[in-house]
């Protein structure tokens, strides 16, 4: 058996591809769009692709399975209850498919979506223990998928909760306690609140130290589930929808088109929103006036699709060299509407000084102080849920970054607003996208909730 594990930081995804080294038969689990890793390694070894099988509608990016079949001409599978615009294979629970000797079975886990599976991996095909299950979203490593609503159209939380219920007390731990588990998401994931920094586990495992997978009344295991699950970035329900259809393909060879000040300028008259994804501290000390600093050294992906609209037009200033990778990770969850890069921002800014700005960054002891005075700013907490109940800003009003451009009428207007994260990259996001909105007075914490709590603990010496 050949079974590799490809995993994405960025939006901590993973994918998988496994083959049986004597037939060279190979099939493709949960790919990203940006394929040719994945032909890449199948070639070197040897293998044909002949499937490709989404373990359910994706929300957190757009899946690679039509850019597989086009490349390979593999069938496209789904769980027996979804439902695509393009041509599908329906997998029944239970059903077996051999690649050789090497076989998964199919394991309907319904709960996170209705047409949810898991995917049992059998080295061997008359083997009585599965080698392991690759669990997509419905058991991660620590935690299990929320129920998604935003990935499942018609079904009630509640229902989703209850389908959930079964399919990780019931199927998954009704599994031998040897089996490894590989999920579809690590650590930093919006789909789940607890997720492991681990990339694989065991079923033995997960039944001793997942919250989830312990025994319980449904009752208990839909509290336990669905409170304090973070906010769900904007574009979920966009990718959810979009991995249904019949779409178009990522071109990995159209290249992002290099753009000159005046040609930048005009592109952003006729709408275009521009993403900055340099470093806050180059941000700040100079930017074009209306940017959004989404930097790349983070969760660019993710967090350009909870504060950008999918719908828009978008022109990019990266760092160094970067702009290629930058255009490729915003298509990993469905913009293609990159216009093109600012070539040579630094010289670029010199013809545009008019239309140039800086940001405003406190430390701890500056927010302290300005707190202290008669009129002190709105402190604006961007944290998720799970993340403030460990503490908070006294007296800070809290919007998570997913949920800001929706409730941004909620920012008071009449006062200077310090927006701040934990550490500092969500602040500097949420700062430019207040002052992309016409507000004036916004600065970020620098170190975020993190420094503020070293300035009131200070660590003995």
């Amino acid at each position: 058996m050949l079974f590799t594990q490809y995993y994405l930081d960025c939006l901590s995804q993973a994918s998988y591809l496994i083959g049986d080294d004597t037939t060279k038969r190979a099939v493709l689990v949960d790919p990203r769009r940006d394929i040719d890793e994945y032909l890449a390694d199948a070639q070197a070894r040897g293998l044909t692709i002949e499937g490709v099988v989404n373990t359910h509608f994706h929300a957190d990016f757009l899946a690679g399975h039509l850019e597989v079949a086009a490349a390979t001409g593999a069938w496209i599978g789904y769980g027996q209850r979804a439902e695509t615009e393009y041509p599908s294979r329906k997998l029944h629970d239970g059903e077996r498919i051999g690649l050789g000797d090497v076989t998964l079975e199919i394991m309907e886990t319904p709960g996170h979506t209705p047409e949810s599976i898991s995917i049992l991996v059998y080295e061997r095909a008359d083997d009585a223990v599965p080698y392991g299950v690759m669990t997509g979203d419905a058991l991660f490593i620590g935690d299990v998928g929320r129920p998604d609503l935003l990935a499942s159209l018609g079904v009630t939380a509640d229902e989703l909760g209850r389908m959930l219920y079964d399919s990780v007390q019931r199927k998954l731990m009704g599994l031998p306690d040897e089996v490894r588990v590989f999920p579809a998401h690590g650590a930093g994931s919006a789909c789940g609140k607890n997720l492991s920094t681990e990339r694989q586990s065991t079923i033995g495992e997960q039944r001793r130290t997942n919250y989830a997978c312990t025994p319980m009344s449904q009752e208990q295991f839909l509290a336990l589930v669905t409170g304090g699950q973070p906010a769900a970035p904007g574009y979920f329900a966009f990718d959810a929808v979009l991995n249904r259809k019949a779409r178009e393909l990522f071109d990995h060879s159209r290249a992002p088109r290099p753009l000159g000040a005046a040609d930048f300028a005009a592109a952003r008259a006729d709408g275009a929103v521009v993403i900055d994804a340099r470093d806050p501290q180059e941000f700040a000390a100079g930017h074009l006036r209306g940017a959004i600093n989404i930097p790349a050294d983070g969760r660019f992906a993710e967090t350009a699709g909870s504060v950008v609209a999918p719908d828009r037009a978008v022109l990019v200033v990266a760092p160094q060299d970067r702009e290629e990778e930058i255009v490729v990770r915003l298509a990993r969850i469905g913009f293609d509407r990159v216009v093109g890069y600012l070539r040579e921002p630094e010289a670029a800014f010199l013809e545009m000084v008019a239309d140039l700005a800086r940001a405003s960054r406190l430390t701890a002891s500056e927010l302290r102080a300005a707190l202290d005075t008669a009129e002190p700013p709105v402190v604006l907490d961007v944290r998720n849920n799970g993340e403030r109940e460990h503490g908070a800003v006294a007296g800070s009003l809290h919007v998570p970054i997913a949920e800001l451009t929706r409730r941004i009428e909620e920012v008071p207007t009449d006062r200077p607003v310090v927006v701040h994260c934990a550490g500092g990259y969500r602040s500097s996001v949420a700062a430019s996208v207040l002052r992309n909105a016409g507000r004036a007075d916004v600065s970020d914490l620098l170190g975020g909730y993190g420094a503020w709590q070293a300035m009131l603990h200070p660590t003995a010496a």
